[in-house]
């Protein structure tokens, strides 16, 4: 496993301590794990989709050539 080093505004982070106040993680690590995989998740239809494009527009250009 690989150990990141993050800083944080004070409002985030302030949102963070208040989360995990709450209770709703156990940890800072496991909250921004938590954000990170679903950021990924959330973005990763549209990055698939912009290298099909980038890989569409390639090949249009080689076949030009």
């Amino acid at each position: 496993m690989k150990t990141i080093c993050i800083e944080l505004p004070d409002k985030l982070a302030d949102a963070l301590t208040g989360i995990l106040s709450q209770g709703y993680f156990k940890s800072e690590d496991e909250a921004v794990r938590f954000a990170l995989m679903k950021f990924i998740e959330d973005w990763k239809p549209a990055l698939i989709e912009r290298f099909q494009l980038e890989d569409i527009a390639w090949a249009i250009q080689q076949k030009g050539s």
